[in-house]
């Protein structure tokens, strides 16, 4: 069984610092036992990267679309695990007025990070909060869980203008502002004809990534983690894709002929 401090030696011993704008995608059953369960998670992440900015995925894009249009920040649940909505709720911590793909931040700057997403029409629009990971030196945690939960490749992918990814036309979306008022959106979803979870196909740059010096693997608790630098990821990506932006979904696998020699 983890204790906090334990945890928190497990986020130094990978190099961590505390400072950075990290954003974490986790599954607590993953991370094993821990003396205080979830909060005691929180807790170590919360004080580990008091001097950075911690952001945690609360997507609603299960429960927010054309039948159930309205995003109210305050009250609609995550769908994205225990972890994040405990996060949403907890003093000090801002939510983002993204409809669908909305993060929740703890931290330096966090508001101003987080601000604007409201006029957001795509899950991962080019200028948000995912696409300015890269700009800042961000990095990503997957703990206990792969690049098929890893948002920040669709941001990449956006950025790029990669060819059938957005529904062609959007869904009728309401977010409640902070003042109450009501703000009305056009909003894409991810789409694809032939793959209804695009990111299942994320895996396939997993060795990529490892290859390049984008990403390595880590501990936390009991999970195995992947700790990944946003601006190195976006650059394999560009990479894999730029002989054929399509080839996640189309190709079975993507040959590390793709990629040999190349560092991030």
């Amino acid at each position: 069984m983890y204790t906090k401090e334990e945890l928190k030696q497990q986020l130094r011993n990978v190099g961590l610092t505390g400072k950075e704008t990290i954003l974490i995608h986790s599954s607590m059953k993953a991370i094993g036992e821990v003396e205080g369960g979830a909060d005691i998670v929180l807790d170590a992440w919360m004080e580990y990267f008091a001097e950075g900015l911690l952001l945690l995925p609360t997507h609603t894009w299960a429960n927010v679309n054309a039948q159930h249009p309205v995003y109210d920040y305050r009250n609609t649940p995550s769908c994205v695990g225990l972890l994040t909505n405990l996060f949403r709720q907890r003093e000090g911590v801002v939510r983002s007025l993204h409809p669908t793909h909305s993060l929740a931040g703890y931290g330096k700057n966090a508001a101003e990070y987080l601000a604007g997403e409201e006029e957001r029409n795509t899950p991962c629009t080019p200028g948000g909060a995912y696409d300015r990971l890269k700009d800042c030196g961000g990095k990503i945690l997957l703990v206990g869980v792969g690049h098929e939960r890893n948002t920040y490749i669709h941001s990449v992918e956006e950025v790029l203008n990669v060819p059938n990814r957005l529904a062609a036309e959007p869904m009728l979306l309401t977010t409640i502002l902070p003042d109450g008022r009501e703000k009305k959106v056009y909003m894409r979803k991810h789409y694809n004809p032939d793959q209804p979870h695009i990111s299942e196909d994320f895996v396939k740059l997993n060795q990529a990534f490892l290859d390049c010096g984008a990403v390595e693997e880590v501990m936390f608790g009991d999970a195995k983690c992947l700790l990944c630098d946003a601006q190195k990821v976006f650059r394999v990506v560009r990479h894999v894709l730029a002989p054929d932006p399509e080839c996640l979904v189309t190709k079975p696998e993507i040959s590390a002929e793709r990629w040999r020699g190349f560092r991030a």
